[in-house]
């Protein structure tokens, strides 16, 4: 069986759970540039779906389509978080609704220390992720929680990235490129936190170039190519079948 019929097999592979996170029918462009062209899929709650393809495949534009950032520019389409409909949503709206964008360059905010990046983004009150669990979290934070954030190390700004991100009491946290330029020791140990993070209830869309590490944290998979969808099934299948991930993930 080739890679091709394995995917139609297997495309929309459907949970019995309701969708926590539902695109339907998205379609978003880079000025006259056609980048995403009508997917859909959902995303259930506590789940980690990893969102794979390609450079140039439309990852980032789906996530910062999704995070209802003013690029890329989504034409049609639906996007709904718990019932929201966060396609009639501005950005800041989506942020207050429970969705939490770590975008690749990280955003640490330049001249604050760790724990006013932290308290920055904190609603007040916290509900779930007080400073004190987000240390307890992320240890080194609490260690550097006097330092400037742009001075810690590119593995200690991702984590502060991504406690920044919980300290809004997320309910969808969406990670562009998390382990980019990271050491392997680095990369193990923010994905033991992810997986603290889903044992907690954590819904979570990763976009990751080291597809096999993606794979081997999601427990769903979604693979675009050329601005579609190829593949909506689980990531163990996307793991066992060497066809599709040479053809469609060059791996």
């Amino acid at each position: 069986m080739n890679a091709k019929t394995e995917i139609s097999k297997n495309a929309n592979h459907a949970s019995t759970a309701p969708a926590y996170l539902s695109v339907w029918d998205m379609h978003a462009y880079y000025g006259e540039s056609y980048i995403v062209q009508g997917i859909s899929f959902n995303v259930h709650e506590g789940e980690i779906l990893a969102l794979l393809g390609r450079n140039g495949a439309g990852k980032t534009t789906t996530l910062r389509a999704i995070a209802r950032l003013d690029d890329p520019q989504v034409s049609h389409g639906e996007i709904w978080l718990d019932h929201q409909p966060l396609h009639q949503m501005k950005s800041y709206e989506a942020s207050i609704a429970g969705l939490g964008l770590v975008p690749e360059d990280r955003r640490i905010i330049a001249g604050l220390t760790v724990e006013e990046n932290l308290k920055l983004a904190q609603i007040a009150p916290p509900i779930g992720w007080s400073l004190d669990r987000l240390y307890d979290l992320f240890p080194r934070l609490r260690e550097r929680r006097s330092q400037e954030g742009t001075t810690l190390s590119g593995g200690e700004q991702q984590m502060l990235a991504i406690a920044r991100a919980l300290a809004r009491d997320v309910k969808v946290l969406l990670l562009d490129e998390p382990y980019e330029g990271l050491a392997p020791v680095i990369v193990d140990e923010i994905e033991k936190t992810l997986r603290l993070i889903k044992e907690q209830g954590m819904t979570t869309v990763i976009v990751e170039q080291n597809a096999v590490r993606a794979l081997e944290l999601a427990d769903r998979a979604v693979i675009l190519d050329t601005g579609g969808i190829v593949f909506d099934g689980l990531a163990s299948e996307v793991l066992e079948n060497e066809a599709l991930r040479a053809e469609y993930l060059a791996i």
